[in-house]
């Protein structure tokens, strides 16, 4: 397969990169390389003969044109977008210009390639839109996300994802684009970006700092390995039915105070300090329309493609901060920078 992935420089498409590279595909990662994509994620696979890069903003019709006509892709997987809600609810331009304009674009030269390729080639090419469960609102106590949920965004990140689901369903219905569309739960793992709850935690902790609880520590996520949701992602693309809808979740649903107790409980195992971690967490003023809980409802990807995550919440978390403890080279200019050290999403 040769694979053409947008965003592949951040945090879930770096990890489909070097999943892909390592299964032997032709990649090409297209990325503009904005505060949230690094080389450095993509740095393992770098050298390798079936790897290629590209600095290209989706928002550049021209250049996207150019990236398909060159790479002739068989397969197109969508995860660029601006995708961190405290920083839509004080820049909303930005999620509408990447998340909304630029999955046009993206669909937009998908399409011209794809009615120019031969029938046999034409009749297999397929493109993920790669979205969020935040696009569903937010949960009560009961019930799970399922594909069919009404859509009721609360955030200007939400709200331009679930713009830019319904423009890829629309040019599969008005155009017979092969798209389709996953919608994730709340990813984690190794070079996630030091601003998402997780990396937050562990790398204020291992520095001294407050860890921050938004509200009562109460909201409720379901979370899902990042290497899962990539073997569910390429599962998707090459027996999923283009049209439909795949909801990916890890059932594992957590509430953040219960996040940020394993992972002080981890570093309290293998990060030793005088005092424990956990003294640390520090309760905060909650984001402007935090959504209360969400959970998925992954049946129809498990029963009709036979996907199952591979990890626990347990071993996830596991691997997840002994990696950021082994990966100081990686995340340490990051932090330098100020990424993750200021919070973000206050209204003025």
């Amino acid at each position: 397969m040769r694979a053409l992935i947008t965003g592949g420089a951040g945090f879930i498409g770096s990890a489909l990169a070097r999943h892909l590279v390592g299964q032997g595909a032709d990649v090409l990662v297209v990325d503009k390389l904005t505060y949230a994509g690094h080389l450095s994620s993509l740095e393992p696979v770098a050298k390798a003969a079936n790897f290629a890069f590209a600095q290209i903003d989706i928002c550049d019709r021209a250049k996207l044109g150019e990236a398909f006509a060159a790479f002739q892709p068989d397969a197109v997987f969508h995860l660029a977008a601006e995708s961190h809600v405290d920083r839509s609810i004080e820049h909303a331009h930005e999620f509408i210009a990447t998340n909304l304009v630029g999955t046009f674009n993206v669909l937009e030269a998908s399409r011209a390639y794809w009615e120019a390729l031969p029938q046999e080639r034409k009749q297999a090419f397929r493109v993920l839109h790669v979205s969020t469960d935040e696009v569903y609102g937010s949960l009560g106590a009961d019930g799970l996300f399922r594909e069919d949920t009404p859509y009721d965004p609360r955030s200007p990140y939400s709200a331009s994802k679930a713009g830019a689901d319904h423009l890829a369903s629309a040019w599969f219905h008005t155009y017979g684009l092969p798209v389709l569309i996953s919608n994730c739960s709340n990813n984690y793992g190794p070079y996630q970006l030091p601003e998402k709850l997780i990396p937050v935690i562990i790398l204020n902790a291992l520095e001294g700092r407050p860890l921050p609880v938004y509200g009562d520590g109460g909201n409720i996520r379901d979370w899902l390995y990042v290497d899962d949701h990539v073997e569910a992602l390429c599962l998707i693309a090459a027996k999923g039915e283009a049209g439909r809808c795949y909801n990916v979740g890890g059932r594992n649903e957590r509430t953040n105070l219960q996040v940020v107790h394993r992972v002080c409980e981890l570093l309290d195992a293998h990060a030793k300090k005088a005092s424990a971690h956990k003294e640390l967490i520090t309760f905060v003023a909650d984001r402007p329309g935090h959504d209360r809980r969400y959970a998925i409802d992954a049946t129809r990807l498990e029963s009709e493609l036979g996907w199952r995550a591979g990890e626990t919440f347990e071993t996830g978390m596991e691997r997840t901060v002994r990696w950021y403890l082994d990966n100081e080279s990686w995340w340490g200019p990051l932090r330098k920078a100020g990424v993750g050290v200021k919070r973000q999403g206050l209204l003025k």
